[in-house]
């Protein structure tokens, strides 16, 4: 921002009143407009992350005719990545994107919307946001925080790692340093791993350097960008700490309950939209991105059934004492599970039979 702008902000932030009096921005007005800043957690043109804020952004204009308008900011322009939310919370921005986990320290009920050992798929957990309450409890958990939750994109279903030592038995996890985090992580100290924290950038290096032995990270299409092909020996499936992921779109609450009705639509249609598209980008380019690291030469793997069956056990474990911590993360988990129960037998026996029947 330059030296006008933010004169020019500064004046409109006093002229609000009780919102400059009680350090939550009112949105700016310029000319009867309405100007939002929103910045993401993302660097500039980070493939696929990127794709959702600017959607959102370029929406919001485009669907209300120029009345209200959003500038997107990249990670760290205006406040740290991992402080968007708090900015937004108390009014520096008006909105922001990111991730889930990267604000699950601040709530326990929090970790239920980052991606859960063996739980639901993407589409489950839409349908879960749309039709089983998750939107009802999103806001819940996140007003406490002092913002509005939409889901704003989707990562769909992501690997179980990249890893320089193979993984044939539940001993070979014993002593592994894995960049991890959320759940997952904890089910990975569970079974003698230990999870390291590591911006996104690092890894490369630190597989390369042996500072980590393993890495969870996005998806084919990230991973490939990033390298993790030419530093890792092995890729393996299935993405049992991640099995979706969420992406969400935050709302200062004060500026939010002062829009009109129709903007509060088209800002929620604007994320509807970002939700679907995201995941439809990230499905077809990771696709590509898979059968090219195949050409290429990358070795593919999936963890054998023994595994699988113990990291279930210990995941439902470690999940359950996660919910059985508080109170509303109890709340939103006994959500989860209910609608589970529901949409699990019929996702097996459509999408997943079909699947297994479908001729390679």
């Amino acid at each position: 921002m330059d030296r006008r702008q933010f004169v020019t902000r500064a004046g409109l932030g006093l002229a609000s009143g009780a919102a400059a009096a009680t350090g939550l921005a009112a949105p700016a007005i310029a000319q009867g407009k309405i100007e939002w800043r929103m910045q993401m957690t993302w660097a500039k043109n980070s493939p696929l992350l990127a794709t959702g804020p600017q959607i959102v952004a370029d929406y919001i204009s485009k669907a209300s005719g120029g009345r209200m308008s959003v500038k997107l900011y990249a990670a760290g322009e205006i406040v740290p990545p991992f402080q968007v939310i708090d900015a937004v919370a108390d009014g520096t921005l008006e909105m922001g994107h990111g991730y889930p986990a990267y604000w699950a320290g601040k709530l326990p009920a929090m970790q239920f919307f980052t991606p859960m050992p063996f739980g639901f798929t993407t589409q489950e957990q839409n349908a879960w946001f749309s039709y089983g309450g998750g939107q009802e409890l999103a806001d819940e958990v996140y007003g406490k925080l002092g913002v509005k939750f939409f889901p704003s994109g989707n990562t769909s279903v992501q690997a179980a790692g990249w890893f320089n030592k193979e993984l044939n038995s539940m001993e070979d996890y014993k002593g592994l340093k894995v960049r991890s985090g959320g759940l997952g992580a904890k089910v990975l100290t569970e079974v003698g791993a230990t999870p390291v924290q590591m911006p996104l950038g690092e890894v490369p290096q630190g597989l390369q350097s042996g500072a980590i032995d393993g890495a969870d990270f996005v998806g084919p299409f990230n991973d490939m960008a990033f390298g993790l092909h030419k530093v890792a020996k092995y890729y393996y499936w299935p993405g049992w700490m991640e099995p979706c992921g969420v992406l969400d779109c935050m709302i200062n609450m004060a500026a939010w309950e002062k829009l009109p009705d129709d903007l509060k639509e088209i800002v929620k249609g604007a994320n509807t939209v970002a939700n679907q598209v995201v995941l439809n980008e990230f499905v077809a380019k990771n696709a590509q991105a898979l059968a090219q690291m195949k050409s290429d030469g990358v070795d593919v793997r999936t963890l054998n059934d023994d595994i699988m069956k113990k990291l279930a056990e210990v995941s439902s474990g470690v999940v359950q004492s996660v919910a059985d911590s508080d109170p509303l993360a109890g709340k939103v988990y006994g959500s989860i599970k209910d609608f589970m129960a529901t949409v699990k037998p019929y996702t097996k026996i459509s999408e997943g039979a079909y699947i297994d029947a479908r001729p390679v």
